[in-house]
């Protein structure tokens, strides 16, 4: 595969990941995002673990807002995104604090909400593999994010899904990211540890 050919791979699956995610039924969606807190709450790797940075959703995306209401709950920060084109901040939330319109349309923390470095990250996508490759919207924000702060710390990085995004193959480009864990509404991934591109 040439390097100009792996781009225009991913575009191409980037459509076809987006056309299923978004002819999903809203009261499924809704369903799944449930099963997916209840999962990840009972996951002994995100015991404890503060804080924890999370996305709110657009679109079709997993709604991760039933796990970082369960997060906050049980004692754990929960800080959301706020995109600084090209890169990602991420400020404490708290169930009923006001977001504003921020890049992309995305909701997010004010300025004024406390800066926070996560050692979790609650990651959206468009598809993935048991690999844990990640396909995402093209803009990088994430993969970004988790560099720099494993330039710290270590991160345990969770993509959240639904079942019908997983594919055989992420095509990976350098600078992608692989996840530590999947999690959809019917199982738990532990993704394999042979990361590079086959």
């Amino acid at each position: 595969m040439t390097s100009s050919s792996l781009p225009e791979r991913k575009e191409r699956l980037r459509r076809e990941a987006f056309t299923i995610r978004d002819g999903l039924d809203q009261a499924f969606r809704t369903k799944a995002a449930d099963r997916i807190a209840e999962r990840a709450l009972s996951l002994d790797d995100l015991t404890d673990i503060n804080p924890v940075g999370s996305y709110w959703p657009i679109r079709s995306e997993v709604d991760p807002r039933p796990l970082m209401e369960a997060l906050t709950a049980r004692g754990q920060d929960v800080a959301l995104s706020q995109i600084l084109h090209p890169h990602l901040s991420f400020r404490l939330w708290r169930p009923g604090d006001v977001l504003v319109k921020g890049g992309f349309g995305v909701r997010e923390p004010g300025p004024d909400a406390p800066e926070v470095f996560p050692t979790a990250l609650l990651v959206p996508l468009l598809a993935f593999d048991r690999r844990g490759g990640r396909i995402g919207y093209g803009k990088g924000h994430f993969d970004r994010a988790i560099a720099a702060l494993e330039k710290t710390h270590p991160v345990l990085t969770i993509g959240l899904a639904y079942a019908v995004q997983e594919i055989e193959e992420v095509p990976v480009e350098p600078h992608d990211r692989f996840l530590d864990l999947v999690i959809t509404e019917t199982e738990l991934v532990r993704t394999a540890p042979a990361r590079g591109p086959s």
